[in-house]
């Protein structure tokens, strides 16, 4: 379909399967699995290696949301939100008085309790097989044996060298003082001992490894009392009907409503099921425009109050009646809200799914490191904000507004499509359209990753544009831009722009997933 197609790797069977960004992570999801353990053995430990070899993505300094399918149980999903809140010294006041108007993107107001470990804990605890022992046993190798670094690994250690050589972790990741170069072998024994104390329990790891440390990186923002309240909680998920299916997604604080609003807006637009349509084009960005652009005003913490029914059916109705394929709608301003995220999903050989994220935020994070324990901590709190009785704003307890939002899709009970991106504010942009373009384009595997992409960017500022990928068609481009459309064409194949991992599920069980070519996404599939 496109002219400047390029080799993608595939993979098909019936047995275990796994996607995730490093080849290393796959393996180790794999390998689990194919000792016994199940989907969620096979997820913690592609999790675990991910943050071990790919720190500027995820680690245990950061957060988690999963979605996990039974298939004896069918729908819903299980739903774990594994976020972490503010520490008991969070005090929105205080940032106003020295002069912020936002959140700190980086340092100890930006870094809220981790929530990865307790998450991981929940998980094994409902659904794993086998031991953490030997489910972070893959990650411990690597930690102490060693591993090639990556070029993203290179180039974004290389980046943030003058800040990451300040903390007390950096030693082994900075060999002779300087950032490791691509292929060279490097290792972590301090991220070892931690991940052995993760296997002594949640007392070993949040306490007695972390209790001292954190308090301090935070300048006691968050205490050694904040870190002994478990951050894991079985939620219920969100879920749309479109395209005669179901998808699923993690419930605010998490953004993933987003996703599913904007397909069944999408799908009621009555679009042609035509990628060459401008039309079409015209129909997806409108739709997640017509949702997206109140997110920072609406979304927060529940527990800090009801948030509004963001996927009630008069707000969808209203919203979709709005729409002018013809041309750009115009929709409020809504006050701003004050990255680098792993994506992995797995399936087993008896049919369990797990769609599990987890992120450092913006790529290290906060900067800061918990001692020498190896635990980059992840800046999270940015996602606050500091307008005053605003439910979003900084204060102890709560769950700042949250971009991680897994997904899985079943057809009548029956698991379908395991979904996720890394991205920040475009993951339910991209998540949208491959969605739309598997299941009312009638692309495959492979289009759907080849097909050009969209971002919106700055959407809530008189600056906002659609970035589109340079192979897209100039004359539909030429159309959008007549319907009021601001484009601005950048690269193609960016590792902005994905990386998209999916596993499909066919009726009779078949796997199948395709590599992103935007990243060097990993996958493999076994029997």
């Amino acid at each position: 379909m496109w002219s400047d197609e390029i080799p993608l790797r595939t993979a098909r069977g019936f047995g275990p399967a796994a996607v995730t960004p490093h080849e290393l992570s796959t393996m180790a999801a794999i390998e689990i699995m194919s000792r016994g353990g199940n989907a969620v053995d096979g997820a913690i430990a592609a999790n675990a290696v991910q943050g071990t070899v790919a720190p500027e993505t995820c680690g245990v300094g950061g957060d988690l949301f999963a979605l996990v399918y039974h298939p004896q149980k069918g729908n819903p999903p299980a739903c774990l939100n594994s976020s972490g809140r503010a520490g008991s010294g969070a005090d929105a006041s205080s940032l106003r008085q020295a002069g912020h108007r936002t959140m700190p993107e980086k340092g100890p107001p930006s870094v809220t309790v981790p929530g990865c470990v307790d998450g991981w804990y929940a998980l094994s605890e409902r659904f794993g097989r086998r031991p953490l022992a030997e489910v972070l046993g893959p990650a411990i190798r690597l930690a102490e044996n060693g591993f090639a670094v990556s070029r993203e690994l290179s180039e974004a250690w290389a980046a943030n060298a003058t800040q990451l050589l300040t903390q007390a972790s950096a030693s082994p990741m900075f060999p002779d003082g300087r950032p490791p170069r691509l292929g060279e072998s490097i290792t972590r024994p301090y991220l070892a001992e931690t991940l052995r104390s993760v296997i002594s329990g949640r007392d070993s790891f949040y306490l007695d490894r972390l209790g001292t440390e954190i308090p301090q990186a935070t300048d006691h923002l968050i205490t050694k009392e904040d870190l002994a309240r478990c951050q894991a909680d079985w939620v219920d998920p969100w879920s749309v009907d479109v395209f005669g299916k179901t998808v699923w997604t993690t419930p605010p604080n998490s953004q993933g409503y987003l996703t599913l609003a904007s397909l069944w807006i999408f799908e009621h637009l009555e679009v042609p099921p035509d990628l060459d349509s401008p039309d079409y084009w015209q129909g997806l960005i409108e739709a997640y425009r017509s949702m997206a652009w109140e997110r920072d005003q609406a979304l927060h913490d529940p527990q800090t109050g009801p948030p509004p029914n963001l996927l009630g059916m008069e707000i969808l109705q209203s919203r979709l009646e709005q729409i002018d394929l013809s041309a750009t709608c115009v929709w409020p301003p809504s006050p701003p809200a004050s990255g680098g995220t792993a994506y992995m999903c797995t399936v087993d050989r008896e049919g369990m799914a797990v769609s599990l994220i987890q992120s450092n935020f913006h790529g290290i994070g906060s900067g800061l490191s918990a001692g020498r324990t190896g635990v980059w901590l992840h800046n999270r709190g940015a996602g606050f904000n500091l307008v005053p009785g605003h439910p979003n704003e900084w204060k102890p307890g709560r769950r700042p507004l949250h971009t991680l939002s897994p997904t899985i899709w079943t057809e009548n009970g029956r698991l379908s499509l395991v979904l996720g991106t890394r991205g920040g504010h475009q993951q339910p942009q991209l998540l949208t359209q491959v969605g739309a373009h598997l299941h009312h384009g009638g692309l495959g595997l492979a289009q759907t990753q080849l097909a050009p992409r969209w971002t919106i960017r700055n959407i809530n500022s008189p600056d906002r544009y659609v970035s589109v990928e340079r192979r897209t068609d100039p004359l539909l481009l030429d159309d959008l831009r007549g319907r009021g459309q601001r484009i601005r064409i950048e690269g193609s194949w960016e590792p902005d722009w994905g990386p998209i991992s999916m596993i499909s599920v066919s009726p009779n069980g078949l796997r199948s997933a395709v590599s992103d070519p935007r990243v060097e996404t990993a996958l493999a599939l076994t029997g």
